[in-house]
């Protein structure tokens, strides 16, 4: 089997750097908080006014007014701070967010992101993720390398309503590990229990193989 979705997270923290501030997208990224390594001090940002997110509560300390930006609880911790939603969006947009975990329904091979609706579906609003790639300095996605139809979300351009132009600089899929380097997308790792010809068989997008 391919990397599941713990697997998928645990290789996302890598990407976490000590002293980093972090925004979790909704969905799938808010796991890589189970994953932070215990050596390194990490400041974990939700765009709905929180700096400083604790741990997913156990029941029994369960508060309601605590949420993230996906409307999970959470929990805080003695440096937590709270704030309005203008000065969230200070932070993202003023480029103080070093690193930004995000989902996507469609990545193009020169780093095009489509994360925020499929047209003829409901949709609440675009949310952050418009800012999230615009004013974070580094952007990570993880989502399932395919659709549920089997076609790739790896694509040579994206037929979804862009969120951001050429602004994904990794992407972690289930069957490994893409970077983008110059506007040209490299795989650099393989998921255990998959192979370079099953990935080139699944991805519609061209990228070049640069593995260590």
């Amino acid at each position: 089997m391919a990397w599941d979705r713990d697997k998928m997270c645990q290789r996302a923290a890598l990407e976490l750097k000590d002293g980093y501030y972090v925004n979790l997208g909704i969905g799938m990224p808010t796991l890589v908080a189970n994953f932070v390594p215990s050596n390194i001090n990490v400041t974990l940002q939700s765009e709905n006014g929180m700096l400083g997110m604790g741990p997913f509560p156990k029941k029994k300390e369960l508060d309601s007014d605590l949420i993230n930006a996906g409307k999970q609880t959470i929990s805080e911790l003695p440096e937590s701070v709270y704030f309005d939603s203008a000065m969230s969006f200070s932070m993202i947009r003023g480029n103080h967010m070093d690193l930004s975990i995000l989902c996507a329904l469609q990545i193009a091979e020169n780093g095009d992101l489509a994360n925020w609706m499929i047209p003829g579906k409901m949709v609440k609003g675009m949310g952050g993720a418009m800012d999230l790639v615009a004013g974070v300095k580094k952007v990570v996605v993880l989502m399932e390398h395919n659709a549920k139809d089997g076609s790739s979300k790896l694509v040579k351009s994206c037929t979804l309503p862009l969120t951001g132009k050429s602004v994904v600089d990794m992407v972690i899929t289930d069957l490994g590990v893409f970077e983008f380097i110059d506007g040209n997308m490299h795989l650099i790792e393989v998921a255990n229990g998959s192979s370079v010809n099953e990935i080139i068989q699944k991805t519609e997008a061209k990228f070049e193989i640069n593995l260590a």
